[in-house]
């Protein structure tokens, strides 16, 4: 097994296995070392089909919860991150965040397979929030690492949510739905649960304010700090093929979606990796 860094912000390719196969403990482990070190990992040229995609998951964790979609048809922890060659509706997940980070017990990691990937554009971008976070200068660091922050899914998935009941045309199984709007708070700089190392943790769309910080004051320092985590040195830009497994860690990075393909169908298969627990 080899593992060669992007020379980006983040990410590292990962060759020489065949995760097709059953894995030893020590490649799992190797896998892991590399997934702490890097945050993304990108696994190219892999036949898996869903069965391989699940057991290579559960390597890493139990399932995590996955709301507001729903599964592929004959299973219970695969979504479909779909879009089809006339869907006009606006890109899915183009804006930044951290998978699920409303929930009580964020996901460690998610997986995408890559089914059927365009000849052009569909790039992801990953933002590392624990350089983000070492670059910040001290004033800046000291206004933003003791706050408390508040997260929702309501402005995504909400009947009133970008992905609502108005979100039509698009072909991604996605069912909004009124508990969207529960919140629940997490620090904004938090400790990797398993390097200990300090990060950024999400971003303004997820976090809709600060615990004891009036809304006017917490929307200009979500915004100012959304400009901060997304900024080009802490980036990895990927580009798929299909066949190409790619893990991240939802504790340690951002990502969003970009677009470009249009005319051309996308599928790519995913799994959540339920949150570390010691």
């Amino acid at each position: 097994m080899k593992v060669t860094p992007s020379g980006q912000a983040c990410g590292a390719e990962v060759t020489g296995i065949d995760l097709t196969l059953p894995l030893s403990s020590e490649q799992i482990e190797h896998i892991r070392i590399a997934w702490l070190k890097h945050h993304v990992l990108s696994f190219p040229d892999q036949a898996m089909d869903d069965d391989d995609l699940e057991r290579f998951t559960r390597y890493f964790g139990a399932f995590g919860h996955d709301p507001f979609f729903d599964p592929i048809e004959g299973r219970q922890h695969i979504a479909a991150i779909r879009r089809d060659a006339d869907e006009t509706s606006p890109l899915f997940a183009e804006n930044w965040h951290s998978d699920w980070s409303f929930q009580e017990h964020p996901p460690a990691g998610t997986c995408l397979l890559g089914i059927t990937i365009p000849p052009v554009g569909g790039d992801t971008l990953f933002a590392n929030q624990h350089a983000a976070l070492d670059a910040m200068l001290p004033d800046m660091r000291a206004r933003y690492e003791d706050l408390t922050a508040i997260h929702s899914a309501g402005l995504a998935y909400a009947p009133d949510g970008a992905y609502g009941e108005k979100d039509e045309g698009r072909s991604m199984a996605i069912r909004p739905d009124e508990s969207a709007r529960e919140t629940q708070t997490h620090p904004l700089v938090r400790d990797h649960p398993e390097t200990g190392r300090p990060g950024l943790f999400s971003c303004l769309g997820y976090i809709i304010g600060f615990e004891g910080v009036a809304q006017e004051e917490a929307l200009p320092l979500l915004q100012r700090l959304y400009a901060w985590q997304s900024r080009e040195e802490f980036i990895y830009r990927h580009k798929w093929q299909a066949g190409m497994l790619v893990m991240w860690d939802n504790r340690s990075v951002l990502h969003c979606a970009t677009g470009g393909y249009d005319g051309h169908d996308r599928l790519l298969h995913r799994t959540t990796i339920a949150a570390y627990q010691a």
